[in-house]
């Protein structure tokens, strides 16, 4: 029985380890502060499962996609409705920081949320 907890411990401990080596390079990104803001032609498409909704940016100019937990307030969403969209991520693009949501055409801004 003893040694079946020690293979257990050490299991978690080289998860714990595999997590962490895995997310220091955003984890230093997000303490320092270092970002990058990724902006241009936008779509918003929105999804739900369950109690939970999410939208998702696609960024038509560089085929990335980023993921927020809140639905920005705007008349239309879907892939048919472009925005001017400005996204900021962490330099390795793993985590996004926060958005803001231009008119194409005025570029007046619609909508944002800044991460607080």
């Amino acid at each position: 029985m003893e040694f079946l907890s020690i293979i257990k411990t050490l299991g978690a401990l080289l998860m714990g380890l595999l997590c962490l080596w895995i997310t220091t390079p955003s984890l230093k990104s997000v303490i320092t502060k270092d970002f990058d803001v990724v902006n241009g032609k936008c779509t918003i498409e929105i999804s739900s499962s369950g109690r939970s909704s999410d939208s998702t940016f696609n960024m038509i100019d560089t085929d990335e996609q980023f993921s927020f937990m809140e639905i920005p307030e705007l008349d239309a969403y879907g892939k048919s409705i472009p925005y001017y969209c400005e996204i900021t991520v962490t330099k390795d693009h793993m985590w996004e920081m926060d958005y803001k949501i231009y008119n194409l055409k005025t570029r007046q801004l619609m909508d944002s949320h800044t991460g607080e």
